[in-house]
């Protein structure tokens, strides 16, 4: 190697490398693919290897790309890092904070918590990532995070809001037509609502009601928001978290003996951050909203 490379370099790489394509990673990275595939020719150029190679499903790393993944990795936190520390250097509570939530909380339980926030801090800018992938914090793909399990790296924040209560709910008129079932055996002849793919929440909820797996849902999708659609249309029986099945009168709880879930709720944000007005505002906001969410 004849020169340093450039940072932004080792960012396509690490964009290439998640995403499996040049069109992805600069989608992911808000830049041309023409530029996300001059970078990767450039470091390929430099360290004259061959990091990927073409396939049918898209770029796959070669053994060179896999040795250089975790040095580029530890930049990338670094990267983080530094943002991280300039961030908490403002005095003001004005600026941009990148939330991430499940769908359902993000939709559903957050934004008049943020209307008010906003009131109260009208400098702030909210960004809210309504997805129900866990996004890293040490990677800084958000500032700050709502999640239903506790964080296990050291160097998050974290504030225990409370349990989630999640049930099985129908609107009364499927219940009407097609009967209240009494035992879990029952569920069988309904029409029972759940994920596309098996996840954790579905594998423990299959333990204690046998039926309920994918397998057994007859209307499946992976988004919570449009499995809570679905119950709200009257379409079968399926998961619903307590507290907003209290806001539609027409939902009715069905199993609650068989079937009392609970998930955990945390707010979690990075350390670096604690000394960050506007996070620190923005995270208390969320600590007491959370906290009302699961009192009710």
């Amino acid at each position: 190697m004849t020169k340093n490379i450039g940072w932004e370099l080792y960012r396509s790489f690490l964009a290439v490398l998640s995403h499996g394509s040049l069109s992805a990673a600069a989608r992911a990275l808000g830049i041309t693919q023409p530029t996300v595939g001059r970078h990767i020719a450039e470091l390929e150029a430099s360290f004259k290897q061959t990091l990927f190679t073409r396939s049918r499903t898209g770029l796959m790393p070669t053994e060179a790309a896999q040795t250089l993944r975790s040095y580029a990795e530890a930049m990338h936190s670094n990267a983080a890092a530094l943002e991280r520390a300039m961030a908490g250097q403002g005095q003001t509570t004005g600026g941009t904070v990148r939330i991430t939530a499940s769908e359902v909380i993000a939709v559903e339980v957050l934004p008049s918590a943020l209307a008010l926030l906003r009131q109260a801090h009208p400098q702030l800018i909210i960004e809210l990532v309504a997805t129900n992938r866990v996004q890293d914090l040490l990677q800084r793909e958000a500032d700050i995070a709502v999640r239903m399990t506790p964080p296990k790296q050291e160097q998050l924040i974290a504030r225990s809001v409370g349990n989630v209560e999640v049930g099985l709910y129908a609107r009364a008129d499927y219940l009407s037509r097609e009967g209240t079932p009494a035992l879990p055996a029952d569920l069988a002849r309904h029409t029972l609502i759940g994920f596309d793919t098996e996840t954790p929440f579905v594998r423990a909820a299959s333990k204690r009601v046998p039926g309920l797996t994918r397998d057994g849902f007859s209307l499946r999708a992976d988004s919570d928001l449009a499995q809570l659609a679905l119950i709200r249309a009257g379409a079968g029986i399926g998961f619903c978290q307590s507290a907003l099945a209290k806001r539609d009168t027409r939902l009715v709880r069905v199993l609650p003996e068989h079937f009392p879930f609970h998930l955990e709720a945390w707010v979690t944000m990075h350390e670096d951050l604690r000394n960050s007005p506007r996070c620190k505002v923005v995270f208390d906001a969320l600590v007491h909203c959370l906290l009302g969410h699961t009192a009710i």
